[in-house]
């Protein structure tokens, strides 16, 4: 049995890896998890880091809230630390705002790398930011006072951290505007009832219910399921006809290399 190792444990950021299971931690409780970009960088940081035995990523937040979001820091003149303020990125030019922004974005985006299937533990807040990172996730398990909300708009900004595609796809784009414009609370029983969360259970019960989701992910064989999560995640994009035949090629590597004839 191999041992539990921390990979990486900074910038309200800790690695753990297990195995086949990597636990992703945001480790600032006092703030509830706030977000900043030395916290995206850290995030970026641990989807490199991950071990190719690495199937299932889970991701937490310590303490009452998932996520508060963006720490409030980032709308004063000063900014953080060392990090050019959100003032000094509207000074600069359109190529330098757009590759600042992109990068922020790199936390947000390796979360549904086809290899992996990540699943988002979710507990009180998990607002503007916050709820963008557990859409960031294929999946999501929420404790029953879990509360999503997007605030950007009434602060003057949009939803920039890649949450506004799976937004509409989970929930469609009448209710994902409506959402978003509003600036709403989505508790957790909308949440299931819509689509946004797999699963609600009682806080107590958030731990066992995301450790028995990831052992029935698991339990499948991985190039099985890394076939599957290919198809689903293409489909949107797909015609009928197209899908057919990418579902038929899927089937044929699958049928080989159970035959042993495989690549």
């Amino acid at each position: 049995m191999t041992a539990r190792k921390t990979l990486l444990d900074q910038d309200g950021v800790r690695l753990d890896v297990d195995d086949a299971v990597a636990t992703v931690t945001l480790t600032n409780p006092a703030k509830r998890n706030a977000q900043s970009p030395a916290l995206w960088r850290a995030l970026t940081e641990a989807g490199r880091l991950l071990p190719g035995s690495v199937r299932v990523v889970v991701l937490r937040g310590e303490g009452k809230s998932f996520s508060a979001g963006l720490d409030r820091q980032a709308f004063t003149p000063e900014g953080f630390d060392g990090e050019p303020s959100f003032l000094d990125l509207a000074r600069g030019s359109d190529a330098a705002l757009d590759a600042e922004i992109s990068a922020y974005q790199e936390a947000f985006t390796w979360w549904r790398r086809p290899d992996l299937v990540s699943i988002a533990a979710v507990q009180g807040h998990a607002i503007g930011a916050g709820f963008q990172l557990a859409l960031a996730c294929d999946l999501r398990v929420c404790a029953d006072d879990a509360q999503f909300a997007m605030r950007e708009t009434s602060l003057g900004l949009v939803p920039d951290l890649t949450g506004t595609q799976p937004l509409v796809a989970l929930v469609g784009y009448a209710r994902a505007l409506e959402i978003c414009a509003t600036g709403r609370f989505v508790g957790a029983a909308e949440a299931e009832r819509t689509g946004l969360a797999n699963l609600v259970v009682p806080l107590a019960e958030l731990d066992a219910a995301t450790t028995d989701l990831t052992a029935a992910l698991l339990a499948a064989p991985r190039d099985a399921v890394v076939e599957t999560k290919a198809l689903l995640q293409g489909a949107a994009g797909r015609t009928y006809d197209e899908q057919r035949a990418a579902e038929r090629a899927a089937q044929a590597r699958r049928l080989r290399d159970l035959a042993g004839i495989g690549e």
